[in-house]
């Protein structure tokens, strides 16, 4: 499925580095029965309705150690009947998260974005930086990133210094598309290009200021004409993140997201 999809990337992500990764399952009981279940004392009908996940999960990582002998991997399962975000939640206090990687199962009802709810609510409401798969998507080196920024980004603070850190380690050329309301708008350009040659002298990138076009529209055009392997975002708050998918149509959001999308909280 779109999860197991996931973790293979991430495996095929961090080859040779020193990695832990913790996987969780939720499972998404009926909340009047498990609460009316643990109430009457009933834990042993209780462990068995979660009997069949955890087998499956211990199946799951016994296969990931035994494909990744040869990596300093380590798997720890993480097994929980909660709300998907407050299980999210619980994991990132709990243990030391550096990334969520996530699957999506693509457009799942006429009025559905491409990505899931949940993806959605992991984005919007936990802040820790998230990478979200496609369904079926094979992996490939994220060699080429591009990076779309709206009047809100700038090219300085935390978030994208965690991202050059990133593309630094596993990409080639980070593409860098400034979207401007007008194209008289020139004092962003400039402030950009003096943040690109301070910032980014020791990275082969690549920038280009794009006006009047909305932003799913120009990142479409934009992979259609260049060969990019995963999108990364700066979100503040949602006002990006609501542009870039609850603004567009569920048609042009499935044609734009056929990449990983990587996502940093400002």
């Amino acid at each position: 499925n779109s999860s197991v999809n996931a973790i293979h990337y991430a495996l095929n992500l961090f080859s040779g580095q020193s990695c832990k990764f913790y996987v969780l399952h939720v499972e998404a009981l009926n909340a009047y029965l498990s609460d009316d279940l643990m109430a009457g004392g009933n834990a042993s009908i209780y462990d068995t309705l979660l009997k069949k996940p955890k087998s499956k999960l211990d199946a799951l990582i016994t296969s990931l150690e035994k494909n990744s002998e040869k990596e300093d991997f380590s798997f720890e399962m993480i097994l929980d009947h909660d709300v998907f975000i407050d299980a999210i939640k619980q994991v990132i206090q709990s243990k030391p998260i550096d990334l969520i990687v996530m699957g999506t199962n693509g457009v799942t009802g006429a009025k559905e974005v491409i990505f899931g709810s949940n993806t959605i609510n992991v984005i919007r409401k936990i802040n820790c930086p998230t990478l979200v798969i496609p369904e079926a998507f094979e992996f490939k080196s994220p060699s080429e990133v591009l990076l779309p920024l709206d009047m809100n980004d700038a090219i300085d603070g935390i978030a994208f210094k965690a991202l050059l850190e990133f593309t630094n380690t596993y990409s080639n050329r980070l593409h860098l598309m400034r979207i401007m309301p007008t194209a008289d708008d020139l004092s962003i350009q400039d402030q950009d290009k003096a943040n690109i040659s301070s910032s980014l002298k020791d990275i082969n990138s690549k920038y280009l200021a794009v006006s009047q076009t909305p932003m799913d529209e120009a990142v479409k055009s934009y992979l259609q004409t260049n060969n990019i392997d995963l999108i990364t975002l700066l979100v503040q708050k949602e006002t990006l993140f609501e542009r870039f998918f609850i603004g567009s149509s569920t048609t042009e959001i499935s044609n734009t997201l056929q990449v990983p999308l990587l996502v940093y909280h400002v």
